[in-house]
C-alpha cells in the first residue's frame, strides 16, 4: 500500500471532471453577463436593473452555499455537484424563454423583468450546490503543499470557461431564437456535463467527517464563520475583492457601448472580444504564473491586489477602446492572482475535517459581492470613470491589508496533529470503501 505522501488522492480524471463542472458554469454565467447589456436595451430596462438581475440569484447564493456544503458532509459531494448543475440548466431553460418574450415585446418590459428575475433566483437557489462541493471534493484528496496549485487549477477551469462563454454566446444568436439562443445552448451543455458526472465521477466517502477523529471539532459547534479568526480575513478580503471584479465585469459592456457610439447587438462582439482578453490573462495568472513561480497565498493576495489597482485606473481614464481592454486584461490579471489565493488560503486555515465549511463561506462571500453590482451601474451613470476609481481605492486598501496583516500569512504555518491524524485515518479507511 502506497504512503500517504505518495498516494494520489485526486485522480487526473477526477480533476478533469471537475474541472469541466467549472467550465460549463463559467461559460454559461458570463456568456449570459456579455449578452445582457444588449438584451437589456432591446427590451428596455434601465441599465441598474439588468446588474440587478444577477443580484437577488447571488443573494441566494450567498445563503444557500454554506446550507449545501452542509449537505455534502452528510450525503456526499456528487449528489451536490449534481444538484447545482441541474438548478443551472433549468434556471438556463427559463431565462432563455423569457428572453424571447422580452426580445419580441410579447409582455411589458417590467414583467419580463420579473421573471428574469425570478428565472436567474434559480441559479442562487440550487446552482449553488456545486461549488462548495467541488472546491470540498478537491481539497479532501489533495496535500497541504499541493493545495494552492490545485486551487489555482479550479481557478483557472473557471476561467477557461469565461473566454469560451462570450466566444461561443454570438455564435448562439440563432435568426429564430435570438438573443435567447445562447441561454438554450449553455442548458444543453449543462445536460451533457450531468451525464458526464453521472457515469464518470468517483463518490468521495461521505462518512469521513463522523468517523475520523477530531473531525467538526469532536461534535462541537463551529464558531460562525466571521467570527472564526482563522478564516475572517480571508473572508474580508475575497469580499471586497470579489466585489470590485464583478462591479468592473456588470459596467465593462455599458462603458464600451458608450466608448464606441454603437447599437447594442453591434457594441456585443466587441464587449466579447474584452471579456476574453480579461479571461486569457486570468488564465494565465491561475494555469502558468502562479506554478511557474510556486507562488503561495501571501503573494498572491498582494500582487493580486496591487495589480488589479493599477489597471483599474487604466480604465477609468481609458481614451478609447483600446485601453479599456488593455486595463481590463491586466485586472484580470490580478483578480487572477488574488482569487486563488484566498481561496487556498482559506482552504489551509482549517482542518481537513471542514474543507466543506471553508468552501461554503467563500461561495457565500462570491454570492454577496454581487448585490453592490448594481451601487457601481449607478454610480457609472452619474460619472463614468467613477466605479473605477472607487475599485482603485478598494483595491489599494486590500493590498495594504495583505502587506502589514501579520494574519494573512503562508497558511502552511496552520497545520496541526490534529489534521495529520485525520487526513492519515482517512486514506486508511478510504482504500476499504468501493466508489
Amino acid at each position: 500500500m502506497p504512503s500517504d505522501s505518495a498516494a494520489p488522492r485526486l485522480p487526473p480524471r477526477s480533476f478533469a471532471i471537475l474541472s469541466a463542472v467549472s467550465v460549463v458554469i463559467a461559460l454559461g454565467n458570463t456568456g449570459m453577463q456579455s449578452v445582457l447589456p444588449a438584451i437589456g436595451r432591446q427590451i428596455g430596462f434601465p441599465d441598474f436593473l439588468v446588474a440587478a438581475i444577477f443580484s437577488l440569484s447571488a443573494l441566494l447564493w450567498a445563503f444557500c452555499s454554506p446550507i449545501w456544503a452542509r449537505r455534502s458532509d452528510r450525503v456526499g459531494r456528487k449528489p451536490m455537484i449534481l444538484l447545482g448543475l441541474i438548478g443551472f440548466m433549468i434556471s438556463m431553460i427559463c431565462c432563455g424563454a423569457v428572453v424571447s418574450l422580452g426580445v419580441r415585446h410579447l409582455a411589458p418590459a417590467m414583467l419580463v423583468f420579473i421573471l428574469f428575475l425570478g428565472s436567474r433566483a434559480l441559479f442562487g437557489l440550487f446552482g449553488s450546490a456545486s461549488n462548495p462541493a467541488t472546491q470540498a471534493y478537491v481539497a479532501e484528496r489533495t496535500h497541504r503543499d499541493q493545495r494552492t496549485e490545485a486551487m489555482a487549477g479550479l481557478a483557472g477551469a473557471f476561467g477557461l470557461g469565461t473566454i469560451i462563454g462570450p466566444a461561443v454566446a454570438p455564435i448562439f444568436v440563432f435568426p429564430v431564437l435570438g438573443l435567447a439562443g445562447p441561454m438554450f445552448a449553455f442548458a444543453i451543455i449543462a445536460a451533457v456535463m450531468i451525464v458526464v458526472v453521472v457515469r464518470g465521477l468517483p463518490e468521495t466517502w461521505p462518512g469521513f467527517n463522523k468517523a475520523v477523529p477530531g473531525a467538526a471539532g469532536r461534535g462541537a459547534k463551529p464558531r460562525p464563520l466571521l467570527r472564526d479568526p482563522r478564516l475572517t480575513p480571508f473572508l474580508v478580503y475575497g469580499f471586497l475583492l470579489a466585489a470590485c471584479q464583478t462591479a468592473q465585469g456588470q459596467t465593462l459592456g455599458f462603458l464600451i457601448i458608450d466608448k464606441l457610439h454603437l447599437p447594442p447587438l453591434q457594441a456585443q462582439g466587441f464587449t466579447a472580444v474584452a471579456m476574453m482578453a480579461g479571461a486569457v490573462a486570468g488564465l494565465l495568472a491561475q494555469w502558468g504564473l502562479i506554478r511557474m513561480f510556486r507562488m503561495g497565498p501571501r503573494d498572491l493576495l498582494r500582487w493580486g491586489a496591487g495589480i488589479a489597482a493599477l489597471a483599474n485606473v487604466m480604465v477609468a481614464f481609458a481614451p478609447g477602446y483600446s485601453m479599456v481592454v488593455i486595463g481590463y486584461a491586466l485586472s484580470s490579471l490580478g483578480y487572477g492572482f488574488a482569487r486563488p489565493g484566498f481561496t487556498a488560503g482559506a482552504s489551509l486555515a482549517v482542518s481537513h475535517a471542514e474543507q466543506a465549511r471553508a468552501a461554503g463561506a467563500i461561495a457565500a462571500v462570491n454570492g454577496f459581492n454581487v448585490v453592490v453590482a448594481p451601487l457601481f451601474v449607478l454610480l457609472y451613470g452619474a460619472a463614468h470613470p467613477a466605479p473605477f476609481l472607487l475599485n482603485t481605492l478598494v483595491l489599494a486598501g486590500l493590498l495594504a491589508f495583505a502587506l502589514f496583516n501579520g494574519v494573512l500569512s503562508d497558511a502552511s504555518d496552520v497545520a496541526t496533529t490534529e489534521d495529520e491524524a485525520a487526513q492519515a485515518s482517512f486514506e486508511r479507511d478510504k482504500e476499504g470503501v468501493s466508489v
